[in-house]
């Protein structure tokens, strides 16, 4: 069992950044697939980023590419996503989410369905 906490969430303008934080504990992240999700105002969740456990793969939505960033420091059991050049269309709760390495072999890196355990998510507002 492993249990998320996303913080780093606020409020910024347009073309501003945020890095949100995704801290774990219960057991280590460093054997676990990590991911990040969003869900904005009457939409959907959707896939972002994620970083394999090795943190050797990255992926990310082509909506974000270039713009942000997914990392992990495994000895502070952390995972990162850098939020750069953000816009309007950015605005969700954001959502940390962690699943057993093996299961993107099954559902790919962009499938909730890899992903067991969830944070409780953090608020990203952008003004413009």
């Amino acid at each position: 069992q492993v249990q998320l906490v996303e913080s780093g969430g606020g409020l910024v303008q347009a073309g501003g950044s945020l890095r949100l934080s995704c801290a774990g504990s219960g057991r280590t992240l460093s054997s676990l697939n990590m991911g990040w999700f969003r869900q904005g105002p009457g939409k959907e969740r959707e896939f972002v980023t994620a970083i394999s456990w090795s943190g050797a793969s990255t992926f990310y939505a082509d909506s974000v590419k270039g713009r942000f960033t997914i990392s992990r420091d495994n000895a502070k059991n952390t995972v990162y996503l850098q939020m750069n050049s953000l816009k309007s269309e950015d605005t969700a709760v954001y959502y940390c989410a962690a699943g057993n390495a093996a299961t993107w072999s099954v559902f790919g890196s962009r499938s909730s369905r890899s992903y067991d355990y969830w944070g409780q998510g953090t608020q990203v507002t952008v003004s413009s």
